[in-house]
């Protein structure tokens, strides 16, 4: 069975981005218990933002589960990619990317790779980004499996990256990987700028889809824009999915309503 999550972001420099709560990890986890929801997601400055949280007194006070765990901050804060031309920054990429792994694994929670993997660009071409965007998912992979957690990667639009944007490409990306412990997210409102169908693309996904951000085509909460959920829900059902569909959403008008229209829009969609 599907469940539900939302985004709690305490990234100072994410404030104006796609994420329900912002700040208050205590007051995110409050809310969303209150709402019903099954877990949160977490994006975080640092590993060691993670480790500092009493997430554990947290999440069985309010009887919530951690879905996931963001590395954006690793690109927001320190402008690390995992296609940089330069071999060091690299390293520091995935290292950062492998202390999120390790923060999340105690929860059972998987670390999001989303605009971390970067693009190709005049300096590092294509062939070559892809290159080392698939040796980082290999390592890190078999990290996260190590630490009994998977890895997600998740198809960015046109706009975010030039690597792999439909789910298509995104399971092509996998496929060449000596890891079987990465798998991908299906962000809605990526797929709705580049699938010709959402359906479809979930389809394309397969048994590789690992994890979905259930939002609207304008990236407000689900039920705030034009997305039809049905063919969504169908195509999921099809193909197996029982992870989490987590609202990765503007907090528009605020942030309470913002998740109190998700969870009434995942009930009607999930629960009917």
């Amino acid at each position: 069975m599907i469940k539900s999550a939302v985004t709690i972001s305490i990234v100072e420099e994410a404030r104006k981005g796609p994420f329900v709560f912002h700040e208050d990890v205590a007051a995110g986890c409050k809310h969303a218990a209150e709402l019903g929801f099954d877990a949160v997601e977490l994006f975080a400055p640092s590993p060691e933002a993670i480790t500092a949280l009493p997430l554990i007194d947290l999440l069985a006070e309010h009887g919530l589960s951690l879905a996931a765990v963001g590395t954006g901050a690793g690109m927001v804060k320190h402008g690390l990619h995992l296609c940089d031309a330069d071999a060091s920054r690299r390293t520091k990429g995935c290292d950062f990317i492998r202390g999120i792994i390790e923060a999340g694994a105690p929860f059972g929670a998987p670390a999001i790779i989303g605009s971390m993997q970067g693009k190709w660009d005049a300096v590092t071409d294509k062939e070559t980004a892809l290159g080392y965007l698939r040796d980082s998912l290999n390592v890190l992979g078999d990290h996260a499996r190590s630490l009994g957690t998977k890895l997600i990667y998740e198809p960015l639009n046109r706009y975010e990256t030039n690597l792999a944007t439909t789910m298509k490409e995104g399971v092509e990306l996998l496929a060449p990987l000596t890891t079987d412990n990465v798998v991908l997210l299906a962000d809605l409102f990526h797929m709705n700028i580049e699938e010709a169908s959402i359906a479809d693309g979930l389809r394309d996904g397969g048994k590789h889809v690992g994890h979905v951000h259930f939002v609207d085509s304008n990236r407000q909460a689900a039920g705030r824009g034009h997305m039809d959920y049905a063919p969504i829900a169908a195509a999921l059902t099809e193909i197996g999915y029982d992870g989490y569909a987590c609202a990765e959403a503007f907090p528009i008008p605020d942030s309470y309503e913002a998740a109190r229209q998700t969870i009434e829009t995942f009930k009607s969609v999930f629960r009917s």
